[in-house]
Parts: C-alpha cells; structure tokens; sequence
C-alpha cells in the first residue's frame, strides 16, 4: 500500500513527531511504500511558546526523509503540497491532527485529495487541553473532509463522535515509545542528576502548562510528611515558571524538589526515568499522554489523576493508581499508597503483560485492514 503521512517530522521536536516516526518506521518495515510529508514551518516564531520547535543537533531523535513541503500560514504552500501528494499517488493519506490552527491547511489539503485517495486523520487531541470557542467548529471542518480516524483513547473517541456522529474509526491505545536508550542503574542516575540516591523518587516529565497541574503535586508534596521522598520536575515550562518556583520556595519539601526547567532532549531522557521510582500525572485535564508511553518502556508505575483515558491506560490494567479527585490531598494519600512494597510488585507484573499489547505492529495493522474496509 502506498501511504502518505501529513505531519511534523524531524527536525521538529516533540511528541507528535516521535509518534508520526514510529508510524512511518514501522510502516516501512511492514513493506509498504511510505513518504512523510513535512512543514516547512510548524509555528511561526511569535506564537511558539518555548525556546525552540527543533531538536538539538546532537539529539538522536528519528531523522528520516521528509518533504518539507507545508507552511502553516502560507496557504500556496497548500497547493504545493497537494501537488507533492499528487505526485507521489498515495493509497491513503495520513494527517496528524491536534489543534485547530492547522485546520486551514489540512482542510484544504484533505478537500484537493479527497477524490485521489482515503484521508485518515490520526486524532491525537480533538478539542485542545485549552480550548477556544473556534476549536469545535474548526476541527468539524476537517473532519469533514475525512474517510476515517484513529482514536487512542476514549475521551478523544467521545470528543470526535460529538463532532461528527457518523465518524469511521478505529482505536488503539498509544503504543510505546521504545526508541529511547535502556535503562540504567537509579545510583548512577541520580549522581548524574546531583539528588539523594536514597529516596523515593517521584517524576513530573514533559512540557510544564497549567492544565498538567503541576502545582497540585507540589502541594502535594508539601502534605507527604515524610523525608524518604523526592520530587524531580523534569520539563520546559511554557509559560512563566516563576509561580511554581514561589510555590516551592514555600513548601515544607522545598528541599526534596528538584527542578530541571528546560527541553530535555531524547539523550538525556534515560537518565530521568532511571531515576525515578514512579511517575506522577496530576493533570487537570488530558485525553492520552504520551508519557505514560515512555514510563511503560522504562517499566515504571504510574500515580494520575482521574481525568482522560487515565482509569484505562493505567488503573484498569494495574500498572499504577488513579486517585479519586485533582486535589493534593489524594494525590499524597496516592503517592504513600503506591509505594507500598505489595502494590509496586502488583504494578510491574502488570506492565509487562501490558506491554506486549502495546506495540507498533498492532496499530498498523489495524491502519491497513481499516482502510481496505472503507
């Protein structure tokens, strides 16, 4: 089969590109004719919120061949890219969707290949963790110009049968991100990363933003009452970190939080999860997160709150907890309970019946029979 993917690529950074590398990796190996189509620009810099979109020149991140075709504001770089497509004559074409912004672009992009081939839209977040009124009727415009979607997790499948109840879809869990180094000894990782090796270590990972509630489990620390734990924040923050760093300066556990307030590149992320005994999810708000597919590679068990696909990605299959409500008091009561001997064996056991499930062949095989269904 001939497939098209329509999404940022190396040299962009982030999770949407690891994901959309994986896809096409695995693709490839499976045998069928792939070409990634990529932007010429993501985001124009003034609209960025972080420091950069591009991986770092020693990051060994997924580089693979792309086109770099699309300019996200520039629309005659839709018709080039159509042509691009045209030329390529793909089976079906693949669009990463997570944001309304891109709609123009992909919207007409889908409309110009509608009649050419199938138009998927692999939905990583239908309405955005913070929406804006033009979010809904945004996204329904492109979804409109679509044959079919991939879902992975519930709440996105809710959110895309609320737009458009006769949508054809399939779902599929986040598979792992598996491509990242092994794991090391925690001694030697937490020497790198100059914090006590004795403690219990818990991980906040990933871009710092409001809705990830960040703050809650720094409260929450302050409510552990007791100094065997530790907290690493491990993230660039998007937005002003001064408050957290107030936050901190007044907690009781201001000496057992560590801060690395910046991009942690694909290098350095083994040494983080090395270090770490559990992660910790105290969002406000999600669908899926794609570090929850970075902890099972590292085999670690996970604390989240009750929002998103969190109860089935992490509580139904056992491999962590997720506590009752988004407030700091059931996240310390949370994080004590999860460090119980008896429930950390429970959780690992779990993770690696888990794991098998959640691999990259499942999703694509499911892709193929899809589109040969529509």
């Amino acid at each position: 089969m001939k497939i098209a993917i329509l999404s940022p690529f190396y040299p962009y950074r982030g999770g949407i590109s690891q994901f959309s590398a994986m896809l096409y990796t695995t693709l490839k190996q499976e045998g069928h004719e792939v070409e990634a189509f990529n932007f010429k620009r993501l985001y124009p810099d003034f609209l960025f919120p972080g420091k950069t979109q591009y991986v770092h020149a020693d990051d060994p991140a997924i580089a693979l061949p792309s086109q770099r075709c699309l300019d996200s504001i520039n629309p005659f770089s839709y018709s080039s890219t159509v042509k691009a497509l045209k030329t390529f004559a793909p089976d079906v074409l693949i669009i990463s969707y997570w944001m309304s912004f891109f709609v123009p672009a992909y919207a007409h992009i889908a409309h110009r290949m509608k009649k050419k081939c199938k138009i998927i839209t692999l939905i990583h977040n239908a309405i955005p963790h913070e929406p804006r009124f033009f979010d809904k009727p945004m996204a329904s415009l492109l979804f409109r110009q679509s044959d079919g979607f991939i879902v992975m997790s519930e709440t996105v499948r809710d959110d895309l049968l609320r737009l458009c109840p006769q949508a054809k879809y399939i779902y599929n869990p986040h598979p792992l991100y598996d491509h990242f180094g092994a794991k090391m000894e925690k001694e030697k990782a937490c020497q790198a990363l100059l914090i006590p090796t004795d403690k219990k270590t818990l991980l906040f990972f990933g871009l710092i933003r409001d809705y990830k509630g960040l703050d809650v489990l720094i409260e929450a620390m302050g409510l552990v009452d007791d100094e065997d734990y530790q907290l690493l924040i491990a993230g660039e923050s998007y937005g002003d970190f001064e408050k957290y760093r107030q936050q901190i300066e007044t907690s009781p556990a201001k000496d057992r939080i560590h801060v690395h307030n910046r991009y942690v590149s694909d290098e350095e992320l083994p040494v983080f999860f090395s270090a770490a005994d559990i992660l910790v999810l105290p969002y406000r708000s999600a669908t899926q997160s794609g570090v929850v597919s970075v902890a099972y590679h590292y085999d670690m068990p996970m604390l989240a709150t009750p929002v998103g696909d969190f109860r089935r990605s992490i509580e139904m299959p056992g491999t962590g907890i997720v506590v009752s409500d988004v407030s700091s008091q059931a996240l310390a009561e949370g994080i004590q309970m999860l460090f119980r001997p008896e429930k950390l064996e429970t959780c690992y056991a779990q993770i690696k019946k888990e794991k098998a499930l959640l691999s990259w062949n499942v999703l694509t095989d499911k892709l193929v029979n899809f589109v040969q269904e529509l």
